[in-house]
């Protein structure tokens, strides 16, 4: 097969989020196949790690996301434009026109997040042979929907407002639109054939690499809690926000000096005031490898109470065999036992509680690190690759 992954942000090997999943996908699927990249370049640091993916890339293409527009062109394009406002924030007529000049080399084109599936949508000049595919990470509609209504009135809330525009009837005309449409989990499916029964859903799930991601021999760290993600991204912000202000006050109280690691690209300055005040509470930003961090963290927290799909953050920490303490919503796509491979606590009394659980009792420490590499095991890279290369060849052969 040849193949076209468009992606928002360049999915090297060193990312972390979403993006590591489309760093897999095209690790695995170049060794069968004749795989090409076109990523928008977000920040010129990046281009340090393009090699390495480029190396498994045919061809590759980095056009940069260009700064947001004047004031004026983008109130006019909010009161005027088809295209919904959270999706004008990636579009660039220029990716589009170079996408459909090289779009007839492949069979098909994977749009790796749903914002980037408007390229495929309505494209008049894609050839009709070539198959449309939209990996949806996460429904923007439904994670919208749940910002503002957790975050009204405050500024976030009226954002996630703005961001509704239009938002509903395009999202799912464009997955009705293209010929198969990806989930990372059972949940996420359900969720979307709700809104619209008649789209063509597979699921792929996440993985993780267990090889590079593994337990590791350590002296015991003083008691630290870890968390990690991309900040930009709003749900995790707020579970970094929700887990300071709501939980490890509580935490306190049995632990004092207990420390607190906000990892993770791009941290905002609410998030970089927390560490200047609070000694105990270290914001990273982007970091070379995320294990050296893993090492020092007794639990690894997922407070997440926005958003949707599958965060593949808990699979690596899983994979070292770190305990892990998540809301339900964190936990969303995976076969949880609950006290056996995590632990699940939706109000702020009872995550603390079971943080603190983990450190009083080696023994639900011992199996929760056990039990929860087991559960890593199950989404090795491999076995989700294997289905989406069967998933796409019997998409192109239709």
């Amino acid at each position: 097969m040849k193949i076209l992954f468009l992606c928002k942000q360049i999915p090297h090997e060193k990312v972390i989020g979403g993006p590591i999943i489309v760093y897999n996908r095209i690790k695995y699927l170049s060794k069968r196949h004749e795989v090409s990249l076109m990523s928008f370049l977000r920040e010129e640091k990046e281009r340090e790690f393009l090699p390495t993916i480029t190396k498994f890339c045919k061809e590759s293409a980095f056009p940069p996301l260009k700064e947001r527009r004047p004031f004026i062109n983008s109130a006019f394009q909010f009161l005027f434009s088809d295209i919904p406002p959270y999706f004008l924030t990636t579009y660039v007529p220029e990716f589009k026109e170079k996408l459909q000049n090289i779009a007839p080399h492949y069979d098909v084109i994977i749009a790796e997040y749903s914002v980037m599936g408007q390229y495929l949508y309505k494209n008049r000049r894609l050839p009709k042979r070539v198959k449309r595919v939209i990996s949806c990470h996460e429904c923007y509609f439904t994670a919208r929907l749940t910002a503002f209504k957790e975050g009204f009135p405050k500024i976030e809330g009226i954002e996630a407002l703005t961001h509704l525009k239009g938002l509903k009837k395009y999202e799912f005309n464009m997955y009705r639109d293209a010929d198969m449409v990806f989930t990372l989990a059972e949940e996420d499916k359900i969720r979307l054939l709700d809104f619209a029964p008649d789209i063509n859903i597979s699921v792929i799930p996440h993985g993780v690499d267990t090889q590079y991601f593994s337990p590791f021999e350590r002296s015991e760290p003083e008691p630290a809690c870890m968390f990690l993600g991309n900040y930009p991204h709003l749900p995790n912000r707020d579970a970094v926000l929700y887990f300071y202000n709501d939980i490890l006050p509580l935490i306190r109280k049995k632990i004092p000096h207990i420390k607190f690691y906000i990892v993770g690209r791009n941290p905002q300055d609410d998030l970089k005031a927390i560490s200047k005040n609070d000694p105990d509470v270290i914001v990273t930003g982007t970091v070379p490898d995320v294990r050296e961090y893993f090492k020092m963290a007794s639990v690894f927290v997922c407070s997440v109470r926005l958003g949707g799909g599958f965060r593949g953050k808990m699979l690596e920490a899983l994979a070292c065999g770190i305990p892990v303490v998540s809301t339900s919503i964190g936990a969303a796509g995976m076969p949880v036992r609950n006290g056996e491979n995590m632990l699940i606590a939706d109000e702020p009394e009872d995550f603390a509680f079971k943080v603190l659980s983990i450190f009083k009792d080696k023994d639900i420490k011992d199996r929760l690190s056990t039990q929860g590499r087991k559960l890593a095991e199950e989404f090795a890279w491999q076995r989700g690759v294997e289905k989406l290369e069967k998933v796409l060849e019997e998409l192109i052969i239709r």
